[in-house]
C-alpha cells in the first residue's frame, strides 16, 4: 500500500498515475483532513511514502512525524533548498531517515499532463538503486522512469530550475524576444551544473531529463507557477500580491534566497540566480538587472 502525503496538484497527479499500477493508493492533506482524504497519521502507517509537500515545510513535517516513518520507504517528489537551513532536501531527510530508504523523483512533468495520461519522463534517484527500481515499478506504462544515483544532481536541478524559470518569465514579460530567452535559458543551465558539480552532482545528470528538460519545460509555459511569477515581476506587481494570485506556493522564491546564499558562501559564480533573489528580495529593478546581467 502507498500513502501520497500532500495533495496540492502534483501530489494529486502522483496519485492519479499510481493508483492505475498500484491497488491501494491513499491520500493525506499535511496539517489538515479534507473530506474523500484520510489523516496524516493513517497515511503514515504504511510501508511506501511519496511525499509532495512545500520544500521549506518539510523540516517541521519531519521533526513532527520522524518516529512515524524512521522505518519507511520514501520517495520525495518535493523540489527546492531549505533556505533557513541552507540544506538540500536529502540533507534534511537523513537527519531522520536512513538515506538507504530514501529516493527522489524529479523532472519534466505538469501536474495537469500526467492528469491527463499524457507521455511523461521521469528520474527516480536514489543511493540505494534496488529502491529506486522498486519505486519506478509504481509508475504506469504513460511515465518511463530512469533509475540514478546522482541524487544530489537531480536535487539541484529540481530546485534550480524554478529560479532559472521565473528568470525566464521576466524575460518573456519584458518582451527581449526569443534570441534573449534562448541565451538566458542556454547560459542557466551552464551555471545550474556549475552550482550542482560544486556539491558532488554529475555533470550528465543536467544534460538529461531531470536537469535540461525538466528547465526547458518550466522556463517556457504559463502552465509553469514560477514562470508566471516572472512574467508578473516584469509588469511591475508586488510580489506578495504574485503569490496570492497565483494561489499555489511557487518554490523558485524561496529556493532564489538560498542559492544567493550557498553560492555567496562556497564562491559560486551563478549570475542568474543572484539577480532574480536582488529583484525579489531586493526589489531591484528588472530593467538594472538585465544590463547588469547583459554587462
Amino acid at each position: 500500500m502507498v500513502s501520497i502525503i500532500g495533495a496540492g496538484a502534483w501530489g494529486s497527479a502522483l496519485h492519479h498515475a499510481i493508483s492505475q499500477k498500484v491497488e491501494s493508493v491513499i491520500t493525506s492533506r499535511h496539517k489538515r483532513n479534507i473530506k474523500g482524504f484520510v489523516s496524516l497519521d493513517e497515511a503514515l502507517k504504511n510501508e511506501y511514502l511519496v511525499i509532495v509537500i512545500a520544500a521549506q515545510s518539510i523540516d517541521e513535517f519531519l521533526a513532527k512525524n520522524h518516529e512515524k516513518i524512521k522505518d519507511k520507504k520514501i520517495l520525495v517528489a518535493s523540489k527546492g533548498i531549505d533556505n533557513k537551513k541552507l540544506k538540500f532536501l536529502n540533507e534534511i531527510f537523513e537527519d531522520y531517515v536512513p538515506k538507504e530508504n530514501i529516493a527522489f523523483i524529479s523532472g519534466p512533468s505538469f501536474a495537469k499532463e500526467v492528469m491527463q495520461n499524457k507521455p511523461t519522463a521521469l528520474v527516480i534517484a536514489s543511493k540505494n538503486l534496488t529502491l529506486a527500481k522498486k519505486f519506478s515499478e509504481f509508475f504506469p506504462e504513460f511515465i518511463k522512469t530512469y533509475i540514478d544515483e546522482d541524487v544530489e544532481g537531480v536535487e539541484v536541478a529540481g530546485a534550480y530550475k524554478n529560479v532559472l524559470a521565473i528568470a525566464s518569465g521576466i524575460c518573456e514579460g519584458l518582451n527581449l524576444g526569443s534570441n534573449a530567452k534562448a541565451a538566458l535559458i542556454s547560459r542557466g543551465l551552464v551555471e545550474m551544473a556549475r552550482f550542482g558539480e560544486n556539491f558532488g552532482a554529475k555533470k550528465d545528470t543536467f544534460l538529461g531529463v531531470a536537469g535540461s528538460g525538466d528547465l526547458f519545460l518550466t522556463a517556457n509555459s504559463t502552465m509553469s507557477r514560477n514562470y508566471r511569477v516572472g512574467l508578473s515581476l516584469a509588469k511591475g506587481k508586488i510580489l506578495e500580491d504574485i503569490l496570492e494570485e497565483l494561489g499555489e506556493v511557487a518554490e523558485g522564491v524561496f529556493t532564489s534566497k538560498a542559492i544567493y546564499e550557498l553560492s555567496n558562501k562556497f564562491g559560486i559564480y551563478t549570475p542568474i540566480a543572484n539577480e532574480v533573489y536582488k529583484i525579489i528580495y531586493e526589489k531591484k529593478d528588472v530593467m538594472k538587472s538585465l544590463k547588469d546581467l547583459m554587462s
